[in-house]
């Protein structure tokens, strides 16, 4: 197959095991001096063991308060008003503090979008990673603990270990320091990594670099993955499927390839659009218009109607339904309806709806 997933990862066969992972109808609010703020709304997926799934949107759109949700660490305005979350043969959405600090770790654990931030600046790269070692490993002695930190670091991509892992995390460079925070989060050996746009702060070289150490690790620790990123050329190196957030909603999701050759939703052909390599040639990169709705006060219908070129009449009235394309591929919009006319994609292909 030609185009940019020529280099995807293998897709997986579906197998019979439970999902890792599965988010039933979620629902997080938080509750703020200006009112409550519907992040999450009503959202559904699963994850199964040793697969990467991206959660993929425009800033605000509810990508990262779902990642912490799911690992219950919400600031005290944020709360999950409804749903489930079955992790680990549990439902974890009501789960004490105390149950969860046993799951965080271990069955999953966050990479952080800013690195920097992440890190402690008074402790040294070594004594951190070691530092969630002991964690998981309480009667390692202190040979032991650096024997670890060492064999993370070089996990991780970070050559001469026993020297650098006495070093401050500003003597490191940006992608050193994600590496550094990469080795803290696989020192549990979680089933599930959740890296929150884990490549945003660095270069396009280095982010290169790290999305294919990221996709290496994967595979080779069969660790199952959510990617959170607003990227959709980052999609196409680590992702077997795809889930497209808007307005605190999922609102397509497929397999990677259904959703870079196959796309069913108007905001996903925007994001699509967006893509520099689709713009050669042209004046300008497209960018869609408009801004994403407040979600203090979510409009009524389809979340994307005003910025939608193809909007109907039916969006400013009633939310679309969730509809089954294929088995692994389904869209929420009207455009999907029978009665709904014939659309042809801006990215060309063939006509939608009717």
């Amino acid at each position: 197959m030609s185009g940019p997933l020529g280099n995807s990862p293998r897709s997986r066969e579906e197998g019979a095991a439970p999902p890792l992972l599965e988010v039933k109808h979620l629902s997080v609010s938080f509750f703020t001096d200006a009112g409550e703020v519907q992040a999450v709304r009503d959202v559904s997926f699963s994850l199964k063991a040793g697969e990467v799934l991206a959660l993929v949107g425009e800033s605000g759109c509810g990508k990262t308060a779902l990642c912490r949700s799911i690992m219950r660490l919400l600031p005290r305005s944020g709360k999950i008003k409804g749903g489930s979350i079955l992790a680990g043969g549990a439902d974890i959405a009501r789960c004490g503090e105390r149950d969860m600090e046993k799951l965080r770790g271990r069955l999953f654990s966050m990479v952080f979008q800013d690195p920097m931030t992440a890190l402690n600046p008074v402790m040294t790269v070594g004594e951190q990673i070691g530092e969630a070692v002991r964690v998981h490993r309480p009667r390692a002695s202190r040979r032991e603990v650096r024997a670890r930190t060492a064999e993370l670091m070089e996990l991780a991509g970070i050559g001469r270990p026993w020297e650098r892992m006495d070093l401050y995390p500003h003597s490191f460079s940006g992608g050193m320091r994600q590496r550094a925070v990469l080795a803290i989060a696989l020192a549990g050996e979680p089933a599930i990594l959740f890296a929150d746009e884990p490549t945003t702060a660095l270069d396009v070289t280095v982010q290169a670099q790290i999305l294919d150490l990221f996709r290496d690790l994967q595979r080779r620790l069969g660790t199952a993955a959510v990617f959170v990123t607003h990227d959709l050329g980052v999609v196409a190196r680590v992702a077997d499927r795809v889930a497209v957030m808007y307005a605190g909603k999922i609102v397509e999701t497929g397999t990677a390839e259904e959703i870079f050759y196959d796309p069913r939703h108007p905001y996903t052909w925007g994001l699509l659009r967006a893509l520099p390599a689709l713009s050669k040639g042209r004046d300008s990169l497209y960018a869609i218009p408009g801004m994403p709705p407040n979600l203090a006060n979510p409009p009524k219908g389809d979340a994307f109607a005003c910025r939608n070129e193809y909007a109907l009449a039916i969006d400013y009235e009633e939310e679309p339904p969730m509809v089954q394309i294929t088995d692994t591929h389904s869209a929420a919009t009207w455009l999907l309806d029978p009665r709904a006319p014939k659309i042809t994609p801006p990215l060309g292909g063939e006509a939608r709806g009717g």
